[in-house]
């Protein structure tokens, strides 16, 4: 009897925990609308493609369908800055790091990236400007990584230098 009420224990404080966690990633989500929404609104030739969990708003959409694009086995050279969402805003506060300035990396879709991250370039092409966004369930999940606290919905400032398949 008392290990049937130490099972049951354990399995409602373990659908409390699911559901916590899902209201935090569902605010991220209210938080990432919030931000695409003010993003298209102050640029009306932005575009939003949504993979996934992964939202990207690429703000000099040139639309040319003969451009290649990033494809899930392909590499792409890029600058970055990484913020954690916070707000509708992105700022220094918030700033992780940046390489906007320094020299550009290539990444292969191939590699351990992050889900959202991944998620976000594909379909990408060179000279894009976009941010990609995407909530701590696609990013490092319950895991802290460095400055990143666990569970943090991430904003990726992208400018692609190349790509290649």
């Amino acid at each position: 009897m008392k290990r049937a009420f130490i099972i049951s224990a354990i399995l409602i404080l373990s659908a409390c925990t699911q559901q916590a966690l899902q209201t935090t990633y569902d605010k991220q989500a209210t938080t990432i609308e919030s931000f695409v929404a003010a993003q298209m609104k102050a640029d009306e030739t932005a575009t939003l493609t949504r993979t996934g969990g992964a939202y990207r708003v690429t703000l000099n959409d040139v639309l040319d369908p003969t451009r290649d694009s990033l494809g899930w086995n392909g590499k792409v050279t890029l600058r970055y800055a990484l913020y954690i969402l916070t707000g509708s805003t992105l700022s220094a506060s918030n700033l992780v790091e940046s390489i906007k300035g320094g020299d550009p990396v290539t990444l292969s879709m191939e590699d351990d990236l992050l889900e959202g991250l991944k998620m976000g370039l594909y379909g990408v092409q060179p000279s894009d400007e976009a941010y990609i966004l995407f909530t701590g369930k696609y990013g490092y999940g319950n895991r802290e990584q460095g400055m990143i606290p666990a569970r943090s919905a991430l904003a990726y400032h992208v400018w692609i230098e190349s790509i290649e398949e």
